[in-house]
């Protein structure tokens, strides 16, 4: 199969879209995929991508005769609005109208309430980009981790910073989700297992403008931390980093996925050597990059983080698993994904063996430098690394 093929008509848009596949497909032999995802709310700048990624995958196994190369993809996209109560009626109804396996959305409530409902009716499930290894334990086992788990991002962070020579660190938490509550605390674990110090933690609500009271704690500090670690993002994220640079605080600033977007480059100066991890950068003549290509060519215009890749791998994956299994049933199809070892995505390797359904995949750590994003690193941190997921 030739990966990446190109599209240039753009895609409908993906709340009309009920179906992606080419009708010269058998009907008998179908793979019905239910997207329960946020095309609207403040999920969407994280499930859209992955969706869209997705359907690029569709698209191409369909042309080359569907998963596994004989079982024709229908995919069902339904918006849950980036509502909990609403993701949970949406798996019933997709579970209903026929679904194999299903995607939920990128956050912890919505993932957990969708996920109960696929887990009792036994199909296997995937978020799109949902980073909490602990969802594993929490919704059952058909459950699946996609993108690259928090206690890998933190730990990878802390590996580096360690590696940067920094000794100090400040975490600024929000207790509001596992994301943001738990992402900085495995970045400090790890970071005073390699033999740094964590001088203090601060705490910050969603949607607060004022950092003030943190920025001024910050100052006060004795030790400086020279690191700075949280995993707030957007509009949280950028007030945070005015406010701390207006003060006069120069620590190094850490962040991850959740700030992978054009609005942080776009700060200017203030953005200025932030480093940040998510799950792939497209250093040219990689897979990765030749996917950027394609998806630039199928949706015209350019793609700006990796969301959309771990979107196409997920589909490469159900369709190794759709051959392994020999077709739909879901404790095959879900036995299959969890034995998933070394399957070549756009974003490099990914494996499932011996992993509690948590993936073992690459990430790249990325510095801000100029107003652009660039490409620092790309690594599989080890597991004796990980800390224990919360």
């Amino acid at each position: 199969m030739k990966l990446f093929q190109k599209n240039n008509r753009a895609a409908a848009a993906l709340a009309t879209v009920a179906m992606i596949g080419t009708p010269a497909l058998a009907q008998d032999n179908d793979l019905k995929i239910g997207f329960a995802v946020s095309l609207t709310g403040y999920l969407a700048p994280y499930d859209t991508p992955t969706v869209e990624g997705a359907q690029i995958a569709i698209k191409e196994l369909n042309e080359n005769g569907g998963a596994a190369g004989q079982f024709a993809i229908e995919a069902m996209v339904r918006d849950v609005r980036s509502d909990t109560v609403q993701t949970s009626i949406v798996v019933q109804e997709l579970i209903d109208a026929g679904a194999d396996v299903i995607v939920l959305p990128c956050d912890d409530d919505p993932a957990i309430a969708g996920g109960l409902v696929a887990q009792d009716a036994g199909i296997p499930m995937f978020s799109t980009c949902a980073t909490n290894a602990s969802l594993t334990a929490a919704i059952g086992d058909f459950y699946f981790v996609n993108y690259v788990a928090d206690i890998v991002q933190g730990a990878t962070l802390a590996q580096f910073a360690r590696e940067e020579g920094l000794s100090n660190a400040y975490l600024l938490v929000s207790p509001e989700t596992t994301y943001t509550g738990n992402l900085p605390l495995y970045f400090g674990e790890v970071f005073e297992t390699l033999g740094g110090s964590v001088v203090d933690t601060g705490t910050y609500s969603f949607g607060q403008q004022d950092f003030s009271a943190e920025v001024t704690q910050i100052a006060s500090l004795n030790p400086q931390p020279d690191v700075i670690m949280t995993s707030a993002y957007e509009p949280d994220f950028p007030a945070f980093l005015r406010q701390l640079r207006a003060a006069g605080v120069t620590a190094a600033v850490y962040g991850s996925d959740g700030i992978d977007s054009p609005t942080t480059s776009g700060l200017g100066d203030v953005s200025e050597g932030v480093v940040f991890t998510n799950a792939g950068f497209p250093v040219e003549g990689t897979r990765l990059a030749a996917f950027f290509d394609a998806y630039a060519a199928h949706y015209d215009r350019p793609l700006s983080n990796s969301f959309a890749a771990t979107g196409y791998d997920m589909m490469l994956v159900i369709s190794e698993a759709i051959r392994v299994a020999g077709g739909t049933d879901g404790a095959a199809l879900r036995d299959a994904i969890a034995n998933t070892d070394g399957l070549e995505v756009s974003t490099g390797e990914i494996s499932y063996l011996d992993r509690n359904r948590v993936p073992a995949r690459s990430v790249s750590l990325n510095r801000i430098t100029g107003g652009a994003i660039t490409h620092v690193d790309t690594r599989v941190i080890a597991s004796d690394l990980l800390p224990e997921s919360k």
